[in-house]
């Protein structure tokens, strides 16, 4: 695929003489016109979203402090992966893990902990959008009420552009009314040990392309433009670390 822009300034697809009843709507879409999103390719930005992935999970009690003050673990480094960051004036506000599965592609975290679910989804060739590690600034959440939104729109983004079956939810039981009231998310499983994280965690998932209509219509700032999807996920993952001193040595030779 082309490389494209690898950031875009997110913008309202709704005309401003649409629903201004809905001021929370109003407020969500105003915050988008502040906010940046983009993959994290530098070090430096994925050393930034590991940084506030830790403080985030902390806070919560999801892992225990340590040293390193970053938390991160292997699936950062899998090919089909996006590592997401929304920047709010400048300032990385949110961030987000997108796995993209397939039958061909199937790595994904929710696969190792529920695999008499997803598999076979896989085996029948379906796609599914697997989010997780899902952190935002504390400081910047309190302030402005619509960041996880903010957020989770870049999830059903990449199911629409993937033309996902599936958009799954990882997350934990008190996290579930989040995911149910916004995208009608249903529990499809109880709760499981998860890996690397102290609380059990639940598998909710929607089939996105029935109920994406009824998500733009009750929440209009999740609609996005191609151009905006394509400038996020029009181009190849960011490669492990690894596979990028792998790449430069030959393109040196």
């Amino acid at each position: 695929m082309g490389q494209l822009a690898t950031s875009y300034r997110a913008r309202s697809t709704v005309s401003d003489d649409g629903n201004t009843e809905n001021t929370f709507s109003d407020s969500v879409m105003r915050l988008l016109d502040r906010i940046d999103c983009r993959p994290a390719e530098t070090d430096a930005e994925r050393e930034a979203i590991f940084r506030l992935r830790y403080q985030a999970y902390v806070r919560d009690g999801s892992i225990v402090p340590g040293p390193s003050a970053t938390f991160s673990d292997p699936y950062d480094e899998k090919g089909n992966v996006f590592l997401l960051g929304a920047y709010l004036d400048g300032r990385l506000a949110s961030s987000i893990r997108l796995h993209i599965a397939s039958r061909e592609h199937p790595i994904c975290p929710s696969l190792d902990v529920f695999p008499d679910i997803l598999q076979p989804e896989l085996d029948a060739g379906k796609i599914l959008v697997d989010p997780t590690r899902f952190a935002t600034d504390p400081e910047l959440a309190r302030v402005e009420r619509g960041l996880p939104y903010v957020t989770t729109r870049l999830c059903g983004m990449a199911a629409r552009y993937f033309k996902a079956d599936h958009l799954l939810a990882a997350v934990r039981a008190e996290h579930q009314a989040f995911y149910r009231r916004i995208f009608n998310h249903q529990q499809i499983c109880e709760a499981r040990s998860y890996p690397l994280l102290a609380k059990p965690i639940t598998l909710m998932t929607i089939h996105y392309p029935t109920a994406s209509e009824q998500v733009h219509r009750r929440f209009p700032f999740f609609q996005s433009t191609f151009v905006e999807r394509r400038a996020l996920f029009e181009r190849a993952p960011a490669k492990p670390a690894a596979a990028q001193t792998v790449a430069a040595a030959a393109d040196a030779l």
